[in-house]
C-alpha cells in the first residue's frame, strides 16, 4: 500500500535520526519549480532582455520558500494534509466543487509535464510526440511503482536523482557560456524596461507557486515523519523542514536562474526561444550538439519527475477531499489519457502548455489562501500558529502571487500575452 493509504491517526512516531535523514519531502515538492513549463519562459526572458530580470527569479524563489515551508508545517503540526483539513470543514457540495477545481489543476499540471517529456524524446530521438507521450506515461508508472511498493523514502531518492539530472541538464551550458557576472549582479536590482518586461516578470512570478505542490507538501511531510504530540519533537522536525525547504528550493531556483543566464550570455536576440523546441535549437546552434543533448536529457528528467509528482499530488487531493482511494498506477493510467489525446490530434504542444498554465493560475488562490488562513489560526496550529511577522509576510506574498496570476489570466484571455 502507498503512504497515501496511511491513516494519520494510526501512524507511529518514527525514531529521530540525524538531520540529513530528515530531508527529502521538499525535494519532491521542488520538482514543481523545474518543470517543462518554466524552461521556455526563463530562456525567453534571458534571450530578449539579458540579465534584466534576474531579480524576478530571486524574489520568486524567496516566495516559494515561505509557501512550501508553511505547507509542510501544516502537515507536521496537525497530522493532516491541506486537502484533508479543507474536506473536514466543507459541506458535501462544497467538497465536490473544490475537488473539481483542484482536479482540473492537477490534470493541467500533468498535461504540461507529459507534453514536455514527449517534446524531450522528440528532441533526443526524433520520436513522434504521441509515442513519446506513451513512453513518458509508462516510465512514470515505473517511478510511481517505487513509491507504491517501497514507500516514500525510496520514491524520494528516485526523485532526488532525477532532480540531479535536471540540474546538470539545465546548468551544463553555463560552463561554456560567457556569463557576465557584473551584469548578473546588476540584474538583482528590481527594474523594468517597457511593458513587455512587466508581462514577462508577471508570468515568471505569477507561475512561481504551483497549487499541486502546496496540496502535496503537507501530505509528504506528514507521511514521512509521522505525527507526534511532543512539542519538542515537532520543533525539531520544523527546524529540519526549514533546512529541507531551503536546500531544495535553492537548487530549483539556481536551475531557473542558470537557464536565464545561459540565454542572456549565449542567445541574446535569438528568435524562437519562446518555445521549448525553438530554445533547444538555439542552444544547440550556439553552444554545440553536446550541450543540446544534455539539455534534452534534463528536459526529459524534468518531464518524468514532474508528471510522477503531479500524479501523486492528484491522489492526495482526491483522498483528502472525497475520501476516495484510487491506486496510484490506476490513476496514472487514467490521467494520461487527456495528454495523449492532445498529442494524437496534433494540437500545438506549446499552446497546450500555455493553456495549462492558465488553469494553474486560476487554481492558485484556492490552495494558497486556505493555507495562510489555516496556519494563522490558533485553533488549528496551537502554539505553532504563525506569529505576526510571518502572518504579515505570508499575506504580502499571497497578495502578490494572486494578483500576478489574475493578471496572467486576464492577459491570456484578452490575447495581450
Amino acid at each position: 500500500m502507498t503512504s497515501l493509504m496511511h491513516d494519520p491517526a494510526q501512524m507511529t512516531v518514527k525514531p529521530e535520526r540525524r538531520l540529513i535523514w530528515l530531508l527529502g519531502p521538499a525535494f519532491v515538492a521542488a520538482i514543481a519549480y523545474v518543470d517543462p513549463g518554466n524552461v521556455a519562459a526563463n530562456l525567453s526572458a534571458g534571450a530578449e532582455y539579458g540579465y534584466l530580470l534576474v531579480w524576478v527569479l530571486v524574489v520568486a524563489n524567496a516566495m516559494a520558500v515561505i509557501v512550501q515551508y508553511l505547507s509542510a508545517k501544516l502537515g507536521l503540526v496537525t497530522g493532516k494534509s491541506l486537502p484533508e483539513l479543507l474536506g473536514q470543514r466543507m459541506p458535501r457540495v462544497g467538497r465536490l466543487l473544490y475537488w473539481a477545481q483542484a482536479e482540473l489543476v492537477a490534470a493541467a499540471t500533468d498535461l504540461a509535464e507529459v507534453i514536455g517529456g514527449a517534446i524531450a524524446l522528440q528532441i533526443l530521438f526524433d520520436l513522434p510526440l504521441l509515442l513519446g507521450g506513451v513512453i513518458v506515461g509508462v516510465i512514470s508508472m515505473v517511478i510511481l511503482s517505487v513509491q507504491n511498493r517501497n514507500g516514500q523514502r525510496p520514491f524520494e531518492f528516485v526523485v532526488m536523482a532525477l532532480l540531479a539530472i535536471i540540474t546538470v541538464g539545465f546548468m551544463a551550458g553555463l560552463v561554456v557560456s560567457p556569463v557576465s557576472w557584473s551584469e548578473t549582479s546588476a540584474g538583482l536590482l528590481p527594474r523594468f524596461e517597457g511593458s513587455r518586461t512587466v508581462l514577462l516578470a508577471a508570468s515568471m512570478l505569477g507561475a512561481t507557486v504551483m497549487p499541486h505542490a502546496i496540496y502535496l507538501h503537507s501530505a509528504l511531510a506528514r507521511d514521512r515523519h509521522g505525527t507526534s504530540n511532543d512539542p519538542g519533537r515537532v520543533r525539531r522536525l520544523l527546524r529540519a523542514t526549514r533546512w529541507d525547504v531551503a536546500f531544495a528550493l535553492v537548487i530549483a531556483g539556481s536551475v531557473n536562474i542558470a537557464m536565464l543566464l545561459l540565454a542572456a550570455a549565449s542567445l541574446p536576440g535569438v528568435a524562437g526561444t519562446d518555445t521549448i523546441e525553438g530554445a533547444h535549437r538555439a542552444i544547440e546552434a550556439s553552444l554545440g550538439p553536446v550541450i543540446g543533448v544534455i539539455f534534452g536529457i534534463g528536459l526529459l528528467a524534468s518531464g518524468l519527475a514532474s508528471t510522477s509528482v503531479g500524479c501523486y499530488a492528484g491522489a492526495t487531493i482526491m483522498k483528502g477531499l472525497l475520501h476516495v482511494r484510487i491506486p496510484l498506477l490506476v490513476r496514472r493510467a487514467i490521467t494520461l489519457i487527456p495528454a495523449l489525446i492532445i498529442l494524437a490530434v496534433g494540437f500545438d504542444p506549446t499552446l497546450a502548455l500555455v493553456l495549462s498554465q492558465v488553469f494553474l493560475s486560476i487554481g492558485i488562490p484556492f490552495a494558497l489562501v486556505p493555507l495562510i488562513w489555516l496556519t494563522s489560526r490558533r485553533a488549528v496550529m496551537g502554539t505553532f500558529v504563525n506569529g505576526l511577522p510571518m502572518r504579515i509576510l505570508a499575506f504580502a506574498v499571497t497578495a502578490a502571487i494572486v494578483s500576478l496570476n489574475v493578471l496572467l489570466v486576464y492577459l491570456s484571455v484578452t490575447g495581450q500575452g
